[in-house]
């Protein structure tokens, strides 16, 4: 849900920059910005925080097809002449930068240490770039040039530095996705409609913290407590009788909450999801089941995922030692510095019945998985059968399975996306070759 009114006070483009990859296997099928985390997506809540709409894009060649297919309105990678500040879609925005970039002069940018997050430029015509060529934009602003893109800076080529981080890790995501909530719920919901019309046999703790959109169904005997920050229900939403939701909570469009589930805080669960069983501190960015018991902790599940009955996952090691993810760029299991990290599901990957995962383990785009050995690590893209006997899942089954699974929503798979998909195929499967 975005703000009703949004003023136009500059033009603003959301750009992704050549870290995407610390966030795969999520970033495989969408850029930077489409990340969720506390109720928004990254682009979203810059959209919110600076009053424009979110639909100026720079991203990666690879997924401009797709995203112009997705989205006809947007203007994404070509632009028209014109003044532009260039906002990083990994930026941990608040107050304090926001002053920072709308303040940003033409010819300046905006660092933290070694990374940009923002830049302001002027173009005398039309113009085009992308994730690949991103640092050519910036890099110019070390001088005045005019050259044949259009691309002109000021002379006030100042390098301005902050105290603002940038999203590194999607484990950081977890870490402050209940802060995020609460924010988002200032931001957003607090003065916005409430219709909050529940049952007699609903239990509202710190119901001014409570917000419930329109059309949203909460069945006989659910708790909603919002005693430790906000429960926001928002819009076609059903929750069944006897669930528990403990906030920090945000469950998003068209979802179904099943019964007896138990949801603490934490948590995001995207739209048209279907979660049951017992969930903590996880991000669902959407159209992802757990319909079943078993326990989900501290963890990170992409879109069309499905989880297995009774399948559980480990949050926290034996040893009470920080736990250790695959992190793509390096090729290895590096520290989170974190007790509490569960598991990493990317796209399209399904879980089995009682599956067991274990704590920190990262999961690819594509997985299949199912038998009785421990999860354990790192499982790349496009693998199919036990933990410790995998093969290549082959690209027309899984094509086959994804369509079908897209049907059931009404989804369908696309052209663009079945290209993009055959090349994250021959790309990412060396492993199981």
């Amino acid at each position: 849900m975005m703000k009703s009114e949004i003023i136009y006070h500059k033009n603003y483009i959301i750009f992704e920059d050549n870290c995407w990859n610390n966030f795969l296997p999520f970033t495989f099928t969408r850029f930077t910005g489409d990340i969720r985390a506390g109720v928004l997506k990254l682009r979203q809540r810059l959209g919110i925080y600076f009053d424009f709409e979110p639909k100026k894009i720079v991203i990666r060649e690879d997924l401009s097809e797709l995203y112009k297919k997705r989205h006809d309105d947007w203007e994404i990678n070509n632009f028209p002449k014109g003044e532009y500040i260039f906002i990083n879609s990994r930026l941990k925005v608040n107050e304090q930068i926001k002053n920072e970039i709308i303040n940003l002069k033409f010819g300046q940018k905006l660092v933290f240490e070694n990374d940009i997050l923002a830049f302001s430029l002027k173009f005398d015509q039309d113009f085009s770039c992308s994730t690949e060529n991103i640092n050519g934009l910036h890099v110019s602003l070390e001088k005045v040039v005019s050259n044949s893109s259009g691309m002109y800076s000021q002379k006030n080529n100042d390098i301005i530095n902050s105290s603002s981080p940038l999203w590194n890790f999607t484990w950081e995501f977890l870490l402050e996705n209940g802060n995020l909530i609460k924010d988002d719920f200032q931001q957003i919901f607090y003065e916005e409609d409430n219709f909050m019309e529940i049952d007699p046999g609903v239990i509202a703790l710190n119901p001014y913290d409570i917000w419930i959109g329109e059309n949203t169904i909460i069945k006989h005997g659910v708790l909603l407590d919002a005693s430790e920050g906000p429960v926001i229900i928002d819009e076609n939403v059903t929750i069944l009788h006897n669930t528990v939701i403990i906030g920090p909570v945000y469950i998003g469009k068209n979802s179904l909450i099943k019964i007896g589930a138990k949801i603490y805080g934490n948590t995001s669960i995207g739209p048209f999801c279907k979660v049951g069983g017992e969930v903590s501190g996880c991000i669902f960015q959407a159209y992802s089941n757990k319909q079943h018991d078993g326990y989900l902790g501290q963890s990170f599940i992409g879109e069309w995922v499905n989880i297995g009955a009774d399948t559980n996952n480990s949050d926290l090691k034996n040893t009470y030692k920080p736990v250790k993810v695959w992190f793509y760029p390096q090729k290895k299991k590096i520290s989170t510095d974190c007790l509490f990290i569960g598991v990493f599901i990317g796209d399209h990957s399904k879980i089995g019945i009682n599956c067991s995962i274990n704590t920190g383990a990262m999961i690819g785009f594509g997985v299949n998985l199912y038998g009785s050995d421990m999860i354990s690590d790192f499982i790349p893209s496009f693998s199919w059968g036990e933990a410790k006997n995998l093969a290549l899942y082959q690209i027309d089954k899984f094509l086959e399975t994804a369509s079908t699974v897209k049907k059931r929503r009404n989804e369908d798979l696309k052209i663009e996306e079945i290209n993009l998909i055959n090349k994250i195929y021959i790309e990412n499967n060396e492993v199981l070759r």
